[in-house]
């Protein structure tokens, strides 16, 4: 007689990242906190890509970024730089408070 076979294993449960500042947050996050925090002008210096210099928005962006991963590398480096930036910053703040 035939066995059935068994059913397979359960897919292994997502790993946690808690350091890693990149973890559970979207591109389209990234992209808008750059926006509101630099503007496009000074995103299209420090990152020259022309979603951000030609007509920019939101969604061309997230276009080109989705498919050309030395782009998204650059953005993401800024975006960590910019978290460095608002946390001495606060903590400067708070030290000065």
């Amino acid at each position: 007689m035939d066995q059935p076979e068994p059913p397979p294993p359960p897919p292994p449960a997502p790993v946690a990242q808690p350091r890693n500042p990149l973890h559970g947050v979207t591109l389209e996050a990234i992209v808008t906190a750059l926006v509101a925090h630099y503007g496009w002008a000074e995103l299209g210096e420090l990152v020259p890509l022309n979603c951000f210099i030609i007509d920019p928005s939101i969604k061309s962006s997230l276009k080109l970024l989705r498919k050309t991963p030395w782009a998204r590398e650059k953005v993401e480096s800024l975006y960590l730089f910019m978290l460095r930036e608002q946390r001495r910053d606060q903590l400067a703040a708070s030290r000065g408070a």
